[in-house]
């Protein structure tokens, strides 16, 4: 089995779809920071609604935009692939600007945007994907995707720094975000779309049944909604446990999302790269198990007596960390492997649906299972993704 052995910045910059477009990923993800984690507060601070409202419109908006993923999809079988990206972050760009133009008290308007940008957001990384399976192929395409994704956390934690320092300024302060943020999509959707990078399906070399349907993956797409609750660990699950049972300080929570941020960003390449040795499978697989025992682990460190509570918690969720990043470069790696040259934006679409059902399912899971103890919450997930672990290891290619 083919193994990548090496980093080097110029062929992995080249395999992530050039120079420009790795601007466009950085000014994009800068932009996403300084709004996205904040968007709450835009609602509650700027237009005055209620903190529920807020919350139902934002969610509403996540799951209603999953609906544009097959038409995504087919646009990118018939061969576009940065008009796609772009198109994700032209999207976004109308989001933000029906989001500065909503008065005061609007929540129907606010929920528009707010699907608007769920819209982009659901898009953009089916479309990121494909345009590096333009470009890249094997493992040079595995690690292509891990640096895009470390690249998109560090600008997203820069600009989440750099909004936290603004957010003393108030409601006018997070107005001026919000222009920012759409200017930066704006300059990202050019960059991207300058690449001009298109595919066409008839001159894609064809493999093993290409002239077949799309494979079906369910196990993959099953156990995908399970594994990405990892991602909201971090953000939802441990500031509610800190805070609710433990009574530890939020800068427990702070110094662990933080953490996280940095783990991912300098260590989602070196790792894929280490276990390129092994198959996407095999890898995907062991994230489960990593992930299981990270959460047999709060389970643990959350018995502990409340000085000894929260320290054990931080170290845990290195483990976590671990497993988010395993996770994160061998699921979509695995996807697109899968994917027949002439079903790769159906298949990825298929696969981004499972990730933001996931993701968007997630919080109200961990939030209804958290009152009830953390046997509840971290047994139930251990057990779901160690389950989940074992279908992905046991289903076969196709």
């Amino acid at each position: 089995m083919a193994t990548t052995t090496k980093i080097q910045p110029r062929v992995l910059v080249r395999a992530s779809g050039g120079p420009r477009y790795a601007v466009a990923l950085a000014v994009d993800a800068l932009g996403t920071g300084l709004l996205r984690p904040f968007l709450l507060l835009y609602g509650v601070m700027v237009l005055r609604l209620s903190a529920p409202a807020t919350g139902i419109a934002m969610t509403a908006g996540v799951v209603v935009g999953l609906a544009c993923m097959p038409a995504v999809g087919r646009w990118l079988d018939r061969g576009a692939r940065s008009t796609v990206v772009a198109a994700s972050m032209l999207v976004r760009v109308l989001g933000v600007a029906l989001l500065l133009a909503t008065p005061a008290g609007h929540v129907w308007l606010f929920a528009t945007a707010a699907l608007f940008l769920g819209i982009g957001n659901q898009a953009w990384p089916a479309a990121h994907a494909a345009l590096v399976a333009r470009v890249a192929h094997g493992r040079e395409r595995d690690t292509a995707l891990a640096a895009g994704r470390a690249l998109r956390n560090a600008g997203l934690g820069a600009g989440a720094l750099l909004a936290t320092a603004c957010l003393a300024g108030g409601a006018t302060a997070l107005q001026a975000l919000a222009a920012v943020t759409g200017l930066a999509y704006l300059t990202a959707a050019a960059l991207a779309w300058s690449v001009h990078l298109h595919a066409h399906p008839a001159a894609t070399p064809a493999r093993d049944g290409a002239d077949g349907p799309a494979p079906r993956m369910r196990a993959l797409l099953a156990a995908n909604v399970i594994y990405v609750f990892c991602l909201n660990v971090p953000e939802i699950a441990l500031p509610l446990v800190l805070v609710t049972q433990l009574h530890a300080s939020p800068v427990w929570s702070a110094a662990i999302f933080v953490a996280n941020t940095v783990l991912v960003v300098t260590l989602q390449v070196p790792v894929t790269v280490l276990t390129s040795r092994f198959s996407r499978r095999t890898v995907l697989a062991l994230a489960g198990v990593v992930l299981t025992a990270s959460y047999l682990g709060f389970l643990a460190a959350t018995s502990l007596a409340h000085g000894w509570g929260a320290p054990a918690v931080a170290t845990v969720s290195v483990v976590c960390t671990l497993g988010e990043i395993i996770y994160a470069g061998s699921a979509t790696a695995l996807a697109t492997h899968l994917a027949p040259a002439h079903a790769l934006g159906r298949t990825l679409a298929r696969f981004e649906f499972s990730t933001g059902f996931g993701l968007a399912v997630s919080p109200a899971v961990i939030t209804a299972l958290a009152p009830h103890g953390s046997a509840a919450l971290w047994g139930s997930l251990a057990a779901a993704t160690l389950l989940s672990a074992g279908a992905v290891a046991t289903e076969k290619d196709r």
